[in-house]
């Protein structure tokens, strides 16, 4: 009889590999889905100050922060990070994902203390994400502030946030929204640094240590995995094409 979702047994854990992956699975998603909105929260404000002062020294500021942060190397940061938590400790507690006394401590400090655990791991991939999402943002607001209709938005003397926030950001934000089905897949893929040097017991640190002990069929479920998290992220990002954009409809399709 054929049991479906039945990946085999772990070489390593000698468990089965679909509960290993069912374990940390919510643990990556956290931290991709807390280190996504803060990408999205930094790079996008960034990207439309960038375009709106065009050439000018906040825009060349911009400009320096994000070839700085796409020469990077994701590792490099967290390293930085983690010689930074040397001073903050135990404020930022860098091993793990909760406390020892976790279990003994109140919802709300629970929370808290998950929290102060997200930090470094979650700037770990924010800096190494934000400086590409900052500059196509800025190339697409530059590309639709250039548009007739902008300027004609401006000469009926419409408020400029207005202008830029609501007319010039609908339209540029599209294209941005088309990449965010291939960022949450790179950040479930590419969680693993920041999850094994900030010791996260997460999807990408499991992946890795399986690679390493040849551990086949908890690596052949993994890849699976990943396929999957990227068509979600692609299916994530055309419902929200659909929610911003009222000029496409599903009807269409048809």
């Amino acid at each position: 009889m054929v049991r479906y979702g039945n990946f085999g047994s772990s070489f390593v854990y000698q468990r089965p590999v679909a509960d290993l992956l069912w374990e940390r699975v919510p643990n990556t998603l956290l931290l991709a889905i807390c280190s996504l909105i803060t990408t999205w929260a930094i790079a996008l404000p960034l990207g439309i100050q960038a375009a709106v002062a065009q050439n000018q020294r906040s825009d060349r500021i911009l400009q320096l922060i994000s070839y700085l942060g796409q020469g990077t190397p994701s590792f490099i940061t967290a390293l930085l990070l983690l010689f930074l938590a040397q001073f903050l400790t135990p404020l930022l507690p860098i091993g793990g994902m909760t406390s020892l006394d976790f279990e003994d401590l109140t919802p709300l400090q629970q929370m808290a203390d998950l929290g102060r655990h997200l930090i470094l791991p979650v700037l770990a991939l924010t800096l190494s994400g934000f400086a590409s999402l900052q500059r196509i943002s800025r190339g697409e607001m530059l590309e639709v502030l250039r548009q007739d209709y902008i300027r004609t938005a401006r000469a009926k003397g419409l408020p400029e946030q207005r202008v830029i926030y609501v007319h010039a950001l609908r339209n540029a934000i599209n294209p941005l929204i088309t990449l965010l089905g291939f960022e949450f897949a790179t950040l479930l893929s590419g969680a693993f640094i920041a999850e094994y040097f900030f010791n996260w017991p997460g999807l990408g640190r499991l992946i890795l240590q399986a690679v390493f002990a040849q551990d086949l069929y908890l690596v052949m479920a993994s890849l699976m995995m990943g396929a999957v998290m990227l068509i979600l992220g692609n299916l994530l990002a055309d419902l929200l094409l659909r929610w911003v954009d009222p000029r496409i409809r599903l009807d269409d399709l048809n």
